[in-house]
């Protein structure tokens, strides 16, 4: 396990409350008429004003701040010219190296104008999916700490999103992060086997937990020919939120924390 001093975690709490705030920020400018585009680029410009670096632009091949997904798209979505529209549902997954570590956070929301604020049953449908996704998210957090296992932060993750009727993307799992953008152990939002048999947390660790899920099937393909964008193969709507959070000798320390 890739076990943390107490100097790197602060060092990573602080990383991660800069990329709360710009976090924030995206999601406050991701409104319907603007560009998927402009909000890496202002991505871009907050992660240098922020004294870091983008984790994303660490994976070899990817040259962007963000991973924007629409809709239907899971992850890794590709930032380009679409324009977002009345009623879309945006994903926004960032990444922060911050004095050589990673933090890693993501946030989906609903494109909805000022003026348009008259709730349809749709829009409540879509809101409803997205609350269970954060309920999870909050619900997983709460079973990291020393003593539990990844296997109780699955187990209740799972159990939140199938319980509501919707469906875990089982081949994206959360992960270790801090040296590294993704490192051991992987955090599955899902329970394979019995609790006992996975990794058991320790003071020091760092992992990002991610609820990945969808309306439909949990099955994914490549929706386009970018290689990178993967979205629900019945093209149901899918969702994610996430936290990089440090398990300390008490309660969980979300690093991330401020989005919302």
């Amino acid at each position: 396990m890739n076990i943390k001093t107490k100097e790197e975690i602060a060092i990573m709490k602080e990383g991660g409350s800069r990329l709360a705030s710009i976090l924030q920020e995206l999601l406050d400018l991701s409104q319907p008429g603007v560009t998927l585009l402009s909000i890496d680029t202002r991505a871009d410009e907050l992660i240098a004003a922020a004294g870091g670096f983008p984790s994303f632009k660490t994976v070899k091949g990817y040259s962007h701040a963000t991973c924007l997904c629409l809709n239907d798209e899971v992850v890794h979505g590709v930032p380009n010219e679409r324009v977002l529209k009345e009623g879309d549902l945006l994903t926004i997954d960032i990444g922060l190296v911050y004095q050589g570590l990673h933090t890693d956070t993501a946030w989906t929301k609903i494109m909805q104008s000022a003026e348009n604020k008259e709730q349809s049953e749709v829009q409540k449908d879509k809101e409803q999916f997205l609350k269970i996704g954060e309920e999870a998210l909050w619900k997983g957090i709460r079973e990291a700490r020393v003593g539990n296992r990844i296997g109780n932060i699955s187990k209740v993750i799972q159990e939140t999103i199938e319980g509501a009727g919707y469906s875990i993307v089982k081949t994206l799992v959360g992960h270790g992060v801090g040296r590294e953008l993704h490192e051991a152990p992987q955090v599955p939002n899902f329970l394979k086997g019995d609790i006992g048999s996975t990794s058991e947390l320790e003071e020091g660790m760092t992992i990002a937990i991610e609820p990945i899920y969808a309306v439909g099937g949990g099955d994914i393909v490549y929706s386009n020919t970018d290689g990178w964008t993967l979205a629900t193969k019945d093209r149901s709507l899918s969702a994610e939120c996430e936290h990089t959070i440090a398990i300390t000798a008490g309660e969980p320390l979300v690093l991330t924390g401020g989005a919302t």
